[in-house]
């Protein structure tokens, strides 16, 4: 029988074994369970404390999973008690054992998203729900990923190479039927190689806060301007955006975020943030503010270094239309631009001698800033043997290419 072939899914973050017990501090391991809905039982003040999971008393619940955790590491004990929890938490059913792992093996900060919708009766809802959510959670990550480069209204592709890095470390857990999600951003701490997720986690509560603040303002007072002051907290065309693609379709989003207990809250914020929510009603502020970034994003002036890469023009002379893959003095991987016929000849001669070409334009908001307007003074880079060979080379595999239209990507 012919079964039709399932969507490809995101991928989830495998449970890590956890960390060494010698190396997990007790007072973590405490903070994590209480975070995520564990249960202590017993006297409040001990050596010792016993923790069940949230749904340990609950009609119908199988098994007994029970962690005995030490207060601290100065019983003797201490260190064979924190690996029978893990190996505990690593055989539980409880779905929170798996972030609680994944927090200890890496100190993260947690970000919890609850989407308020009701549960999808048919598979194929329930899973274009869990789309819906992680995509819009990543979307909103990405912007706040985009704000740690810079403030702008309307970013476009503007650093959004380094910012789709900046969430490369970025871990998942299960969008339990589209209404619930927790991601982890990895805290870099000097044992821990690689990029900082606190700076999109920082960015991104700012940003937060601030759009909420100025869609409240907008929606009592009718303010048109309640969200310019809001750029340079980091809210963004591409934030508008996102937070409207969690809130369609559902009754609201809030958005919780916790610090990663071995590294504590950053200088300047709460140890407990307050969550942020949005609802259906604030949808239209959204999408004004969002087309008002958009229009009053101002170009940018560049002087840029690049490679043509594709030419092409209606007749034999006069101007002509390029693509360019960008090596220096913009922050987009190609744009496209429009020269006079003296500065496509030249342009030309560069593209057949495998020589980059630098120019002087404004980039435009429209299209995401790839698009050079006013594109003068091309001239042919000298560039070293060994550099201008790889340059060739790429001209010569993509050869097919170098006739074809610049259309609108």
């Amino acid at each position: 029988m012919h079964r039709p072939t399932e969507p490809s899914r995101p991928p989830r973050h495998t449970p890590p074994g956890g960390p060494p017990p010698d190396t997990v501090d007790p007072a973590v391991l405490a903070a994590l369970l209480a975070r995520h809905g564990w249960r202590r039982r017993g006297a409040a003040a001990g050596p010792y404390s016993r923790w069940t999971p949230p749904d340990a008393t609950a009609p119908g619940a199988r098994g007994h999973t029970s962690l005995l955790v030490p207060d601290s590491r100065t019983y003797p004990d201490s260190t064979d008690l924190v690996a029978e929890a893990l190996t505990a938490l690593r055989h539980s059913a409880a779905p929170s054992a798996r972030d609680i792992l994944t927090a200890l093996h890496t100190p993260v900060d947690e970000i919890h998203w609850q989407r308020d919708t009701t549960e999808p009766d048919a598979p194929a809802a329930a899973w274009a729900a869990q789309e819906q959510l992680r995509g819009g959670a990543r979307a909103l990550l990405l912007a706040a990923a985009l704000a740690t480069r810079g403030t702008a209204g309307y970013h476009g592709a503007r650093h959004r190479r380094h910012a789709e890095a900046a969430l490369d470390r970025l871990l998942a857990g299960a969008a339990a039927g589209g209404r619930e999600l927790t991601t982890f951003l990895p805290v870099g701490t000097g044992a821990a190689p690689g990029p900082d997720g606190r700076q999109v986690t920082t960015a991104l509560l700012r940003a937060l806060y601030a759009a909420r603040d100025a869609t409240d303002r907008q929606r009592a007072t009718g303010a048109h301007d309640a969200f310019e002051p809001a750029v340079e907290a980091g809210v963004c065309q591409e934030l508008t955006e996102a937070i409207g693609k969690l809130v369609r379709g559902s009754a609201g989003i809030r958005i919780t975020l916790h610090w990663a207990p071995a590294a504590g809250p950053p200088e300047g914020f709460a140890a407990h943030p307050v969550p942020v929510a949005f609802t259906p009603g604030d949808l239209p502020v959204l999408r004004e503010a969002g087309a008002r970034y958009i229009r009053d994003e101002p170009p940018v002036p560049v002087h840029l270094t690049a490679v043509v890469v594709r030419m092409r023009r209606e007749d034999q002379s006069g101007p002509g239309a390029v693509r360019l893959r960008i090596l220096a003095g913009a922050d987009v991987p190609q744009i496209r631009a429009t020269l006079d016929e003296d500065d496509y000849r030249i342009a030309g001669h560069a593209h057949l001698l495998g020589l980059p070409v630098r120019m002087s334009g404004r980039l435009e908001s429209r299209g995401g800033f790839r698009r050079l307007a006013d594109a003068r003074d091309v001239m042919p880079v000298r560039v070293d043997d060994g550099e201008r060979d790889r340059l060739l080379k790429s001209l010569h595999e993509n050869i097919d290419f170098f006739e074809e239209a610049c259309g609108d990507e």
